[in-house]
């Protein structure tokens, strides 16, 4: 997938926005006459529910951008297909039928929904991936830089066992969906950095993301391995790591193993902050959601210097190849950096986190 060093590479490409002014670019600045104005609609089609992320933050925050680049002409029709390729695939084939200008697609198996691409293709409407990469003639792809999701999960896993050449200990890996190319990649960068520093006793690919899968998959880990036996858990999102935690709780577990996680939901935060949960992975869903959003403006806009500053990555699909690309770099989360991540981006008040119940283990972290 990586062409290049991406980590720095998108960190370039942010930098190298903004000063030009791309990243706040308004729908007159342009290198053409558009061949749409500002009266659009882009589609959003975005992939389940069992993660917060998509209708707390990705879906106002592209409305919110789209009317921005829009003078509030622009309007977004947002669909969510709740862990469902056919009903993403109903969503997607109505949007098609309804002319809209623009897709953003978030699959929810990017193998089944390449026919429904292809035919927004046929019809002249751009597709966008957004968040996974989808099969079939897509006009462009945004994500975050998804093996190094997995390698700082994996390192900072590493880190917290504090076992150095000992190799022996014991962790149950738990991946994503096996539909979601992204869970590929999660895993493959986690192995990199797991491979021959711990000892992968159970592992298993989560059906559709969901909690209680994960719940169910740990329970068996633990009647195979036993509960004191497991030093750590691989958990590729933080839904599953609630998940994994109960079946630890439920098992009797009292002094829990360090137990990874992702998209630093709101709960796993206040895990974090508890010791419940040793870490997340922040992924800055304003800074993805937004430049989503100015790539289907301008690229529905006929703006191709907008849209070519906006996709200087390539990556590969299995249907495609050299795919204009933005990867968005991403941040560990710990209980050290809550405070410069998701409270400094307004992801969260300090009121959200720190509730009543928690305060004394906020006071414990100096996080106040």
């Amino acid at each position: 997938m990586r062409r290049t060093a991406i980590a720095l590479v998108a960190s370039t490409v942010t930098l190298s926005l903004a000063s030009c002014g791309v990243l706040n670019a308004s729908s007159e600045a342009g290198d053409a006459s558009p061949t749409k104005g500002n009266d659009i609609t882009v589609g959003l089609l975005l992939p389940e529910k069992a993660n917060s992320r998509y209708e707390s933050f990705d879906y106002p925050i592209i409305k919110k951008k789209v009317e921005s680049l829009t003078k509030n002409q622009g309007d977004v029709d947002y669909a969510n297909a709740d862990a469902s390729a056919d009903k993403q695939a109903a969503q997607m084939q109505q949007m098609i039928d309804d002319g809209i200008d623009v897709i953003l697609l978030d699959a929810v198996d990017s193998h089944a929904i390449a026919d429904g691409v292809r035919k927004a293709k046929d019809a002249g409407i751009p597709v966008i991936a957004y968040d996974r990469l989808a099969e079939g003639p897509i006009d462009a792809y945004i994500s975050f830089d998804n093996s190094l999701v997995g390698e700082v999960q994996g390192r900072s896993l590493v880190e917290a066992l504090g076992n150095g050449d000992d190799p022996s200990k014991k962790i149950v890996m738990m991946n994503g969906s096996p539909t979601d190319p992204n869970a590929k990649q999660f895993k493959a960068g986690a192995l990199d950095e797991l491979t021959g520093k711990v000892t992968i006793a159970e592992s298993y690919d989560t059906k559709d993301w969901k909690p209680e899968n994960a719940e169910a998959n740990m329970e068996e880990a633990i009647d195979k391995i036993g509960a004191d036996d497991i030093a750590g858990v691989y958990s590729a999102n933080d839904g599953m790591a609630g998940g994994i935690i109960d079946a630890l709780k439920a098992a009797g577990v009292t002094e829990l193993p360090p137990v990874t996680g992702q998209d630093a939901e709101l709960a796993a935060v206040q895990r974090i902050i508890t010791g419940e949960q040793y870490m997340s992975v922040y992924k800055s869903y304003p800074q993805e959601a937004e430049a989503a959003a100015e790539m289907a403006v301008a690229k529905v806009q006929g703006r191709d210097i907008q849209f070519d500053a906006l996709t200087r990555d390539q990556v590969d699909s299995p249907t495609a190849k050299d795919i204009p690309s933005q990867l968005v770099p991403v941040v560990a989360l710990t209980k050290n950096n809550i405070k410069d991540t998701v409270i400094a981006d307004d992801i969260y008040q300090l009121s959200d986190i720190c509730t009543s119940k928690l305060r004394s283990a906020c006071d414990e972290i100096n996080l106040g």
